[in-house]
């Protein structure tokens, strides 16, 4: 009798405790209104879209209601953390004791990514699956990169094999978790992001290109860059 293998099943984390004080907001820059409802509106929008995504967890600060309203597109969990490294964590933790198991993937996303695609979602999945540890959206570097010392450049670095990280960064979920449980007790420092505590237990997460538009809104300019673009896709 053959052995039943059940199907891989995918989990969205966003870890969206953050307070974005390079922003210059107000408020959360996550919650920040772009092109008509708060920006981590437009990141949940695309995963909802992707049917193999079996559930999304935000990842909140405690006390933060924001997010709570009836939908069954995502649920919300209060145990963000002081880094987005331990909110992760956290939220892994959160899955596995609602019901994920320690051989599904989880893809991580910056909640301030909110011009990713279903169909760069889609494309990461399909890079991943088959792959024995994971990977992660990026994009080659296209600028040429200098190294600065005393606010001067002191050398020009070759750019040939550098990368930009993006997300999302996909993973198995026990894999994760047993990469980032050794930088706890340090407060996860050094831990960028997840491929660099994959990195440092000694995996090799795969590149999978992504696109210009998926970066990170940071900067006070960014949010207008972000909103002529979402805007453009309406169009």
């Amino acid at each position: 009798m053959p052995v039943h293998t059940p199907p891989d099943r995918c989990f969205a984390l966003l870890p969206c405790a953050g307070s974005g004080s390079r922003a210059g907001t107000a408020q959360p820059k996550q919650y920040q209104p772009v092109a008509g409802q708060p920006m981590v509106r437009h990141t949940l929008a695309a995963f909802a879209r992707v049917p193999r995504i079996a559930q999304v967890l935000v990842v909140v600060a405690p006390g933060d209601r924001t997010l709570q309203v009836p939908d069954a597109a995502y649920s919300t969990a209060e145990c963000g953390g002081a880094t987005r490294a331990e909110s992760v964590f956290n939220g892994l933790n959160h899955l596995l004791a609602t019901g994920a198991a320690l051989q599904n993937w989880v893809l991580v996303h910056d909640a301030a990514r909110c011009l990713v695609t279903p169909a760069q979602i889609d494309a990461l999945i399909d890079a991943c699956l088959p792959d024995t540890v994971g990977g992660l959206l990026a994009l080659p570097l296209p600028d040429t990169l200098k190294h600065a010392r005393g606010g001067r450049v002191d050398s020009t670095i070759d750019r040939a094999d550098k990368w930009l990280a993006q997300t999302p960064q996909m993973f198995r979920i026990g894999a994760l978790r047993d990469a980032l449980a050794p930088h706890a007790a340090s407060g996860f420092a050094g831990i960028t992001d997840e491929s660099s505590a994959m990195e440092a237990a000694g995996h090799q997460p795969m590149l999978v290109r992504g696109s210009a538009q998926n970066f990170k809104v940071t900067y006070p300019e960014d949010f207008a860059l972000a909103e002529a673009i979402l805007k453009s896709r309406d169009a």
